[in-house]
């Protein structure tokens, strides 16, 4: 059995080796995998450094998800002085070679007035200074004690557990990437679901691949299971396979992914092993995916299932792509053809209010409304300030704000001003091009007659 996956199964804490997302902000995460120890030169341990600070893996291990960490400070110890330690062995070298060699007669007379004058200054020092020296000496011999590094105070991270979505948004990109938008229609238009063999032609950064095994996992390889989900997934270049490979392993997917190095555009889709893998769903991220469909067919050796029909979703950038798969999808037999174009927008809605009563409260437009409240601030400040107001002055502005908050503490902000909303301004998402297509089963005449042995046709009428 393989070892239970993170993005199945999660703990409520992370511990050392796992595998953990730190939420910088939201368009920049990082995947770490949690250690105390590291050969990096910190004293605290690992160390990830970030834009907001340095984070000790130990100030992270056995928090709960999503807790909030502050930066702390971390003593680099022995990093980056590679270059001085090689010094440091030349001199103790030279200094044992000294002290291997017998001293002559003036260096003995010289060491023993050295000794005889280290005596008498001893004895002229206090016995205060004296403890001190040795205390300092004997320092460096004495294990460090393991205690939490200080905060740091340049800013925070949220830890949080391992998911698809954060995995895709957290990827180095070797490739384009599918993203959240994109594959979550995908895979509920190819009917995806726990159990499912799916094909992934085009593997890349791993994106979908994560996403397809969650779909697709109804539990790990076992005697007594005999259908699991099962992502068949083919890649071309050599160095994206080894990468995806490790992280297939590192992340507990082994039994789900069948990972292979192959194009499938000249050599089709059967396993490494010569067998069929029976997909009910193909995903096709490929430059040309109209060379690849002629594998896909139920004449001969076939890697679909041939006991229920076949869906296929082809991922294209260019609509002259789009074009020459529509036209050999039909050539081969293929039905349901349609495109699909995902354009996912984030919309903020919120409350805009505006006003002098909302001076010194956030997210608001402190100015005037109308004419009468700008009117009213021009007479507030050619008053004089400071003096009580049975005397003609008004109010300090200190004192305003700190009525406007007394006030605002009573008001149903949530009710006020005017319901505004406005589109995200930039979307991280790779715009492609959906192609999707049926394969029904094939249907002999024997199935014919099944059929209709079955259920015959005027007992159904009948019952009609």
């Amino acid at each position: 059995m393989s070892r239970a996956s993170p993005f199945f199964y999660a703990t409520a804490r992370p511990d050392v080796d796992s595998l953990a997302i730190l939420h910088l902000k939201r368009d920049s995460l990082i995947p770490v995998t949690l250690a105390k120890t590291s050969d990096e030169g910190y004293a605290e341990g690992a160390v990830t450094n970030t834009r907001f600070g340095s984070f000790p893996h130990t100030t992270l291990i056995g928090l709960e998800w999503g807790s909030q960490v502050r930066a702390s400070r971390v003593d680099t110890g022995s990093r980056g002085r590679k270059g001085r330690g090689k010094d440091k062995d030349k001199k103790q070298e030279e200094s044992t070679q000294n002290e291997s060699a017998p001293p002559s007669s003036e260096e003995q007379g010289g060491t023993k007035r050295s000794r005889t004058e280290g005596q008498d200054t001893d004895l002229l020092e206090p016995p205060a200074k004296k403890q001190k020296q040795e205390v300092k000496s004997v320092e460096p011999a004495l294990k460090p004690t393991e205690a939490r590094p200080a905060e740091a105070g340049t800013g925070f991270i949220h830890i949080l557990p391992p998911t698809p979505e954060l995995w895709t948004s957290s990827l180095d990109h070797r490739t384009q990437v599918v993203y959240t938008p994109d594959y979550s229609y995908i895979l509920q238009r190819l009917r995806v679901r726990p159990g499912s063999t799916i094909i992934e032609a085009g593997a890349g950064s791993g994106s979908f691949t994560h996403a397809a095994c969650r779909a697709v996992f109804n539990g790990y390889p076992s005697a007594k299971r005999q259908k699991i989900g099962k992502v068949c997934s083919y890649e071309y270049h050599q160095p994206r396979v080894e990468t995806l490979r490790q992280e297939i392993t590192e992340h507990g997917l082994d039994g789900i992914v069948e990972l292979t190095h192959r194009d499938v555009c000249n050599d089709g889709f059967m396993l490494s092993d010569g067998s069929s893998p029976k997909t009910d769903a193909i995903f096709l991220d490929l430059p040309a995916p109209w060379t690849a469909l002629q594998h896909l067919t139920r004449d001969g050796p076939s890697p679909l299932n041939p006991d229920s029909s076949v869906h296929v979703c082809s991922f294209s950038p260019c609509i002259e792509q789009v074009i020459a798969t529509c036209a050999a999808l039909r050539k081969l037999g293929w039905a349901d053809i349609g495109m699909v174009e995902v354009q996912n927008r984030r919309i903020d809605v919120r409350r805009e209010r505006i006003g002098l009563r909302e001076e010194g409260l956030r997210g608001v437009n402190a100015t005037a409304a109308n004419v009468e409240e700008a009117l009213e601030r021009l007479r507030h400040n050619i008053q004089p300030q400071g003096q009580k107001r049975d005397q003609g002055g008004v109010l300090t502005k200190a004192e305003r704000l700190g009525q406007i908050k007394k006030e605002a503490e009573e008001r149903k902000l949530y009710k006020e001003g005017r319901l505004v909303h406005r589109t995200e301004p930039e979307v991280r998402t790779h715009t492609s091009y959906l192609v999707f297509a049926v394969l029904p089963r094939s249907w002999s005449a024997e199935d014919e007659a099944k059929a209709e042995e079955e259920f015959p046709l005027g007992e159904v009428m009948r019952a009609s």
